[in-house]
């Protein structure tokens, strides 16, 4: 027996469902799950969905579409955007706390160009706020942003994020003898199932996309 879903899409069910499982919308959803869970920002990932559908929802308004027809797209449109602002605020949070960490990491790469602008400019405002009212007036060898004295061998004023806290998340598939980091542990994944790890250890599977943080 065919599926309604199968009958209108035109594809198997299986089918159907892993489409839909990866249209723009979706892997928005996910990016933000992933980005909220996670305690480093992650690669940039948003799509350019929301200005087809917003395109969408314009031209059935022009066309005469049905009202309720144009009320939906409509809806499903106010909640993607929604989702996106809170993707972009969570990235923008993260961003700001960690701006130092990251102009001076390979996490900089990270950034859309937007954030990596944004980025600069809290670094550059946050300096200079720093130089004219506290470090201009301290002794030297205590007048740099990053380090407590010039007797620091590292940069030990830096917050940097907690990669080896412990995180919620799913497998997307099976997968076996995944080695732990810096362990010789070996674990076993079994699909759909809840896990909680150190975030450094799954974080590749993050990454490529094999697990999603809940």
């Amino acid at each position: 027996m065919v599926s309604g879903s199968e009958e209108e899409s035109g594809f198997p069910a299986d089918d159907y469902e892993s489409l839909i499982a990866t249209t723009d919308v979706e892997l928005l959803k996910r990016a933000w799950m992933n980005e909220k869970a996670a305690p480093e920002i992650l690669h940039f990932q948003t799509r350019e969905q929301i200005q087809l559908m917003e395109e969408t929802v314009e031209e059935f308004g022009e066309n005469g579409t049905d009202p309720l027809t144009v009320s939906l797209y409509q809806m499903n449109l106010d909640r993607t955007q929604f989702l996106l602002r809170s993707y972009l605020q969570i990235r923008l949070q993260k961003i700001e706390k960690y701006m130092f960490h990251i102009l001076k990491t390979d996490v900089w790469s990270w950034l859309s160009e937007q954030e990596q602008k944004f980025a600069k400019r809290c670094t550059d405002d946050m300096e200079r706020h720093l130089e004219q009212s506290v470090l201009s007036r301290l002794p030297d060898g205590y007048q740099s942003i990053l380090k407590q004295s010039v007797a620091s061998e590292e940069d030990d004023m830096v917050p940097e994020p907690r990669l080896d806290t412990f995180v919620f998340y799913k497998s997307k598939g099976s997968i076996e003898a995944f080695q732990l980091d810096d362990s010789k542990e070996v674990v076993d994944l079994v699909a759909d199932d809840l896990y909680i790890l150190r975030y450094n250890s799954v974080n590749p599977l993050i990454e490529s996309g094999q697990i999603d943080l809940v």
